[in-house]
């Protein structure tokens, strides 16, 4: 069985036991978190939607907090000398689903 969540601004597809890297939560690694937010539960002809999952909850657990790779911006507007470069580094956490309950 899988569900589809929705947190940080983006959707996830998550079955138990995957790991994923979410938007930065604030919650020290090891907590247990719950995901409210869920947007679709079953696997086949036995899916459920919009209403059916109100009271669907999926459960994980923090196992990393970071940042990810360095991301370069370089912008250049040509025969006026300017050149501007930044760099950016996009936090993220790790979360372990544990289990899905409809």
């Amino acid at each position: 069985m899988y569900a589809v969540i929705k947190t940080g601004g983006k959707q996830y597809r998550v079955q138990e036991g995957d790991v994923l890297r979410v938007e930065k939560l604030d919650a020290e690694n090891g907590k247990e978190v719950t995901f409210d937010d869920v947007l679709m539960v079953g696997e086949g002809s036995s899916m459920k939607t919009g209403g059916d999952v109100a009271s669907a909850t999926v459960t994980g657990v923090i196992t990393e907090s970071g940042r990810g790779q360095k991301i370069v911006v370089f912008k250049k507007r040509r025969r006026k000398n300017y050149r501007l470069t930044q760099g950016h580094r996009q936090s993220f956490t790790s979360v372990r689903i544990d289990s899905i309950k409809e």
